[in-house]
């Protein structure tokens, strides 16, 4: 219909290929987005390098939706973005895990 918007979302895979407790990183839409799988099977998506020096956060150290860097102990929010130690926040990204496991993640916000 005129007017609507469509969210498209992208198919990375199954979400047994992150291990719980860490993240990887996914190719999507010609950018790198880094997954991440906690300890109570929620996942959360960012952006994948560390705004500070570009330090691979899917390396970094979960914690429940935390996320720190590997490379300055920069720490966010992996939830809203917000930057728990540091000086700027992190992209997120909507990310959902289907009930067969299939992970779906939205570019759009």
């Amino acid at each position: 219909m005129p007017g609507d918007t469509l969210t498209r979302e992208h198919v990375l895979g199954n979400v047994d290929e992150i291990p719980v407790g860490e993240g990887r990183n996914f190719e999507v839409a010609g950018r790198t987005v880094a997954v991440f799988r906690n300890h109570a099977g929620e996942v959360f998506a960012s952006q994948a390098d560390c705004p500070h020096l570009g330090g691979p956060l899917a390396d970094g150290m979960l914690g429940g939706s935390t996320i720190m860097c590997p490379l300055h102990d920069r720490m966010f929010d992996l939830r809203t973005g917000s930057v728990l130690v540091g000086e700027c926040g992190i992209t997120v990204y909507p990310i959902r895990k289907a009930e067969d496991g299939t992970l779906l993640l939205s570019l759009d916000g």
